[in-house]
């Protein structure tokens, strides 16, 4: 059966159907789910299956908003660690925001810091207009530009984005980031750095050893089949003229 399964795989990967194939299986994970029935403390809506997948690569509910709490405690405690409170921001962008998985956790912050996000995925952004009225939500392509004015603002995070872009969109939107972002102000991305080796192949564990990114079905590019990982030395040059400030975090 794993033979079969390999050979099938390859078939798929010849012709060119991972595309098809990786979106009948989000479908599938999807209409699997048995988290119909979950509700939030927080009493925002949770999303439907459909889109929790399209975030998260898997229709936990309960993951879904464990995983977007984690996720907002640690961004608090990287800005606290360097003297930023959110609470006196005057802007910020969840780039990649999806469903709110994060976003929903800034509906305390006071009304004078303007809370943006912005993700390729319509429907994604169609669900955080409807339920996250504190958000001023916006649809992006793939490919830069944001409909933002240079220095828009404060702080812009994208957690588990450049993770899932291909090398020439992640160079193309680290320079669009840098662009929104105000001077002075701070722009926190996560990567698959060396504790994510385990998840590597052989040849891609040596190219990544070589310090070169690793990026796995870049078609799949926006999509959670694509990955990416980042070498630390390849960071320092992608980062170009921003300060590198490098920090763990495994959500």
């Amino acid at each position: 059966m794993s033979r079969f399964r390999t050979v099938a795989r390859r078939l798929v990967e010849t012709v060119g159907l991972q595309r098809v194939a990786f979106r009948v299986q989000e479908y599938l994970w999807a209409v699997s789910s048995r988290d119909r029935n979950v509700r939030s403390s927080d009493g925002i809506a949770v999303p439907d299956a459909r889109l929790i997948v399209s975030v998260g690569g898997h229709a936990n509910a309960t993951a879904f908003l464990e995983g977007g709490r984690d996720v907002a405690e640690a961004i608090r405690a990287i800005l606290d660690a360097h003297g930023v409170k959110l609470a006196n921001l005057k802007s910020m962008l969840d780039f990649g925001c999806g469903c709110g998985r994060v976003l929903r956790h800034w509906r305390d912050l006071p009304t004078s810091v303007a809370i943006h996000g912005s993700d390729y995925n319509r429907k994604a952004i169609d669900w955080c207009t409807r339920n996250l009225p504190f958000v001023r939500a916006a649809v992006n392509r793939l490919e830069p530009p944001l409909p933002y004015e240079t220095g828009s603002f404060d702080f812009v995070y994208a957690f588990s984005v450049f993770t899932h872009l291909s090398r020439e969109l992640q160079a193309a939107w680290i320079e669009e980031l840098a662009r929104v972002t105000a001077p002075g102000g701070h722009l926190l991305i996560t990567t698959h750095g060396d504790s994510f080796r385990a998840s590597m192949t052989p040849e891609e564990e040596l190219q990544f050893d070589r310090g070169d990114l690793v990026v796995r079905h870049s078609g799949m590019a926006g999509s959670n089949l694509c990955a990416a990982f980042h070498p630390l030395g390849y960071l320092t040059s992608f980062a170009g003229g921003l300060e590198l400030r490098s920090e763990e975090h495994t959500s």
